[in-house]
């Protein structure tokens, strides 16, 4: 028993000690190849193969040999290596690298081919060969071994995944949409999975080739096949990927005529349209489910979302004009006229005051309609909530500081861990601002920064950067408190007021950070009067004087839809698209940028 023992230790001792020789050994091997004394990376590599034949070993043997352009002895290693393993045709590739490293391209291709055609109905043995070509970057050759193992196993769709990441590299854009679309057509189980594929597809593509050529693939498959749901499926999820939203419109009504979806697909994109601000095209979904009739199950909600999709449009926009406020203000109150004022229209109630109060300067009817709002009985507390931050809004409107914050503090202690109570801190926060009390306003847009809203917190974010950047080094508080005024006097819509007050921030000197600010309020200021052409100047100024500066690309856009949209500038405005596209490719305008540049050269959309 005792020999036993003895006998297993000493092969344990004996065992340990190869290990930590080959251990040593390869360290040894790779200090010579770190150093660039190939051969004799190429001898100890070699020696260890011997005793521990793996492809770790041979990868790197083979590479300290090419590399000390050993070639004749790389050779002689593969061939011998190869006689060893005939089934297995990486090495041919082994060799017609170290040939074409040579130079001797003719007898590289040879065995490169000699490999193709050697291939078996193996798929562990096509993917092997594949990949020793992906190693040797030789994409044409894998897509090769794919293709003809495709035909080996006699299944259409094998190897569609590995095929199309080869066309991809090879910028074969349209053979590898195909594999992709190959795969959908064969088993619709596939969707999932090609849908991520191409979503990966399409975040690697800054020139938009790639996503051109999806588009026209499936608008040619979808027209090809009106019968195969799976390219229109395709092409409402392509087109809300891209953003594309009158692509998306047309497929919505194409999948509602065609599978008789009863306007599903329709209201399901008019409220993504809403979510995006997309509201033309969320009006046009609206009218297109109230034509449906009252018998459709999204008719009443779809006249509410078109008057809502109206009113956002008007006051969240400066592509509407004063008929169209008129006829807005005219809807809603024939709306509630006929459908009374009850919680299912309580927040048309608080559009139409806020259009009352901020547009016809009608604020005590404005207040009369709110505080019948509040009052609805069964109303949703969140909306009611809303409509009181929207009477705040009105008193603050008005001159009525102190009980606007009353009421804003009111909402933001009832709701303090939801979405409207951080709207109502903001509000309270920027009313602060307003009046001065700097130190008190950037403490409580800190707070938010954290806020789960994202838009909260990055509207706070930015007011607490205005803040932080325009109180000078000494404490100073008058520029940004010319400019607090200014704004609080916009929002009262005193523009005249609100323009010499800006113009009192050059009595700070001609040196301080706030004067891209007061360029660019300067510039809003002209667009709410209408005095475009002003506007344009202004933004133009900007963009020369400031280039870099925080609110460049705001300006830039701004000044793009001016001259699309007020002055008919189109050329102009195209070239404006372009250079926010291209000057600032991180901004959140490029998506919009681009599609209106496409709409004005005159692209076709579906």
């Amino acid at each position: 028993m005792k020999k036993v023992i003895g006998f297993i230790f000493v092969m344990f001792c004996f065992v340990n000690f190869v290990a930590a020789q080959k251990t040593v050994d390869e360290q040894l091997a790779l200090d010579y190849s770190q150093n660039g004394e190939y051969d004799k990376a190429a001898d100890v590599y070699e020696k260890l193969y011997e005793t521990t034949p793996n492809q770790y070993i041979y990868s790197n043997l083979l590479q300290a040999l090419v590399n000390a352009k050993d070639f004749k002895r790389a050779e002689k290693i593969i061939k011998k290596i190869a006689k060893k393993n005939p089934n297995d045709l990486k090495y041919n590739v082994d060799l017609g690298y170290v040939y074409n490293t040579l130079g001797e391209t003719a007898k590289a291709q040879k065995q490169f081919q000699d490999a193709i055609n050697n291939l078996t109905a193996n798929q562990a043995q096509i993917y092997d060969l594949a990949n020793a070509f992906n190693v040797r970057m030789l994409y044409d050759y894998s897509s090769e071994v794919y293709l003809k193992g495709r035909k080996l196993l006699n299944t259409p769709t094998s190897f569609a995944v590995e095929l199309a990441m080869m066309y991809e590299v090879r910028g074969k854009y349209l053979e590898m949409i195909e594999e992709y679309l190959s795969l959908c057509e064969a088993d619709a189980n596939y969707v999932s999975v090609v849908q991520a594929r191409l979503q990966a597809v399409l975040n690697n593509d800054k020139e938009n080739k790639k996503s051109e050529v999806l588009k026209a693939s499936l608008l040619r498959k979808a027209q090809k096949n009106p019968e195969a749901k799976i390219y229109s499926d395709l092409l409402m999820w392509y087109s809300l990927q891209t953003k594309d939203f009158e692509l998306a419109f047309s497929q919505a009504k194409s999948i509602d005529k065609r599978y008789k979806d009863n306007g599903a697909k329709v209201y399901e994109l008019s409220d993504l349209c809403m979510t995006n601000a997309e509201y033309d095209i969320a009006i046009e979904a609206y009218r297109y489910l109230i034509v449906k009739g009252d018998e459709n199950p999204y008719y009443l909600l779809s006249k509410v979302g078109l008057l809502n999709a109206k009113y956002l449009k008007v006051t969240s926009t400066i592509v509407y004009s004063k008929n169209d406020l008129l006829e807005l203000e005219k809807e809603y109150t024939s709306f509630l006229k006929e459908s009374g004022k009850t919680a299912k229209t309580i927040l048309l109630m608080k559009n139409l005051s806020h259009i009352y109060a901020f547009y016809s300067k009608e604020s005590d009817s404005a207040i009369s309609l709110l505080n019948e709002a509040i009052a609805v009985p069964g109303a949703d507390k969140n909306i009611v909530a809303e409509c009181k931050l929207e009477l705040a809004d009105i008193l603050l409107f008005s001159g009525e500081v102190w009980d606007a914050t009353l009421l804003y503090s009111q909402v933001e202690k009832a709701f303090k861990h939801d979405p409207v109570g951080y709207l109502a801190k903001f509000k309270n926060a920027k009313l602060s601002f307003y009046i001065g009390e700097f130190d008190w306003a950037k403490a409580q847009l800190d707070v938010l920064k954290a806020a789960t809203s994202k838009l909260i917190a990055n509207d706070a974010m930015e007011l607490a950067l205005l803040i932080s950047d325009n109180i000078t080094e000494d404490s100073s508080t008058v520029a940004i408190g010319y400019y607090a005024k200014a704004d609080l006097l916009v929002y009262r819509n005193q523009y005249d007021d609100a323009l010499e007050t800006l113009d009192s921030t050059r009595l700070v000197g001609l040196s301080h950070p706030i004067f891209d600010d007061v360029l660019y309020k300067k510039a809003e200021i002209k667009i709410k009067q209408g005095l475009y052409k002003d506007a344009d100047s202004l933004l133009q100024k900007y963009m020369d004087m400031y280039p870099n500066e925080l609110l460049a690309d705001d300006a830039l856009f701004l000044q793009a839809q001016l001259n699309e949209v007020h002055l008919n500038n189109k050329a102009k405005a195209m070239i404006l698209y372009q250079d926010v596209m291209f000057k600032f490719p991180g901004s959140i305008y490029v998506v919009e940028a681009r599609k209106h540049f496409r709409r004005l050269r005159g692209d076709q959309i579906n």
